[in-house]
């Protein structure tokens, strides 16, 4: 049975996890309007990623007996005034989100709770790939500055990230004949 400060902690990071989902949809829809098809891309795909990561909860609440409370949704932001502002809020986001996994992991620590540490390892590491990622996007926007031409090359090579199999945020997945 898993312990119920774990639990809580657990189900509060659904709600964290699929607010990211919900932020990034928000940016996915930002870079459309800009014409960053490529950066819209490379955030839907985030956004799955993010409800990817609320469902390794809420199966490990429910794998261990417990009772997953889904909390209400805050919509955290809906518009950005540049590309770079957008990409620095998603790396402060990414911060957000680590310090959450390690008051968790701290939390697993403190009750001895050794079944939740294998998923806070995992997550440990993806926090350190989810906050490199978008830093490195910021770092090249920074260096590129107002250059049209580097934000395009940039739009670009973000638009080759690839779909995980089977995404319902992949739109040949419902724009196909018949569904």
């Amino acid at each position: 049975m898993i312990p119920s400060r774990i639990r809580d902690l657990m189900n509060e990071q659904i709600k964290h996890e699929l607010e990211s989902s919900y932020i990034y949809l928000s940016m996915v829809a930002y870079f459309h309007e800009q014409n960053l098809d490529g950066m819209a891309h490379w955030m839907r795909v985030q956004a799955h990623e993010e409800t990817t990561h609320a469902m390794k909860f809420f199966d490990h609440i429910i794998d261990r007996g417990g009772r997953v409370e889904l909390l209400d949704l805050k919509q955290l932001k809906t518009t950005w005034s540049s590309p770079l502002e957008a990409w620095k809020d998603a790396y402060a986001h990414e911060q957000f989100i680590t310090s959450k996994i390690h008051a968790i992991v701290k939390a697993v620590r403190e009750e001895g709770d050794y079944s939740a540490e294998p998923l806070m390892d995992w997550f440990v590491k993806e926090q350190i790939e989810e906050e490199k990622n978008t830093d490195g996007v910021v770092r090249q926007i920074e260096r590129v500055g107002d250059g049209k031409q580097g934000l395009f090359m940039m739009d670009r090579e973000l638009g080759g990230r690839a779909w995980p199999a089977g995404s319902c945020f992949d739109p040949v997945s419902y724009n196909t004949p018949g569904t």
